[in-house]
């Protein structure tokens, strides 16, 4: 599988809480596929602490993703 030539289009991170501080660690990365229908994911390291996983678009994209109207899909 080859990246180097595209940039992912989200980041994975891992999510753990030390009370109510929330620690977000950067563990890989997101490309979607061509057909849109799923990604394929490459993790840096996988977190055996009971951390959330959650895949987000970057930051610089964020603001982009709200001003835009989000689509339903089925």
């Amino acid at each position: 599988m080859k990246k180097s030539s595209n940039r992912p289009s989200h980041r994975i991170y891992a999510v753990t809480r030390n009370g109510q501080k929330k620690f977000w660690q950067p563990i890989g990365a997101a490309w979607p596929h061509n057909d849109g229908e799923g990604f394929n994911l490459v993790l840096d390291y996988l977190p055996l602490n009971n951390a959330e996983i959650v895949v987000r678009k970057p930051k610089a994209e964020e603001a982009e993703a709200e001003a835009a109207p989000e689509t339903e899909t089925a």
